[in-house]
């Protein structure tokens, strides 16, 4: 018997998106949380990273962001835990959409730095997670976000702190 053999039967996931391009054509036209918005009430389509990784956005605020994941065995790394990266994907992206929603049409973000911190193991059987990004400081070039992620007990499992490029055209009276 070869070892593959004696690791049971494969399993499959199946990923669709819609082009992200056309996406942020049509979302350039539109305020940061306008265009959020849009994703959540299913005017636009998320962003593939968001398909890709089974989360959902679900509110946006000004300067916030709520996303939900429920991790699968899929995302476990080599021992059997949910692969830290995934967290910090989703971290990113919650932080990012909490900037985002205070920005005008044509002004975007880039992620600079992110800093996580693993709290405790994670394993698929967590149940679903709420990851949160929240604003801590917006200035004309550069803002500061955070991001946790809490379990259906509102137990807080990760945190990241971040800095994000502001890039476009910056209205005037931003500080």
């Amino acid at each position: 018997m070869s070892p593959a053999e004696s690791w049971g039967t494969p399993r499959t996931e199946q990923v669709t998106w819609y082009d992200p391009v056309a996406t942020a054509a049509r979302g350039a036209e539109l305020s940061g949380r306008e265009f959020l918005q849009a994703i959540i009430d299913g005017r636009l389509p998320p962003p593939p990273i968001v398909e890709l990784v089974g989360g959902r956005l679900v509110s946006v605020g000004e300067g916030e962001a709520l996303f939900r994941y429920t991790p699968d065995e899929s995302v476990y790394n080599p021992i059997g835990m949910v692969h830290g990266g995934l967290l910090c994907t989703l971290f990113d992206t919650a932080a990012g959409c909490a900037v985002h929603s205070l920005l005008p049409a044509g002004v975007g973000f880039n992620t600079i730095e992110i800093k996580v911190s693993f709290l405790e193991a994670l394993h698929a059987d967590i149940g679903a997670l709420e990851i949160r990004g929240r604003v801590a400081k917006r200035g004309s070039r550069v803002a500061f976000a955070e991001a946790d992620a809490r379990d259906g007990a509102a137990r807080l499992v990760r945190s990241a702190t971040t800095s994000l490029l502001i890039v476009g055209a910056a209205p005037p009276n931003c500080p």
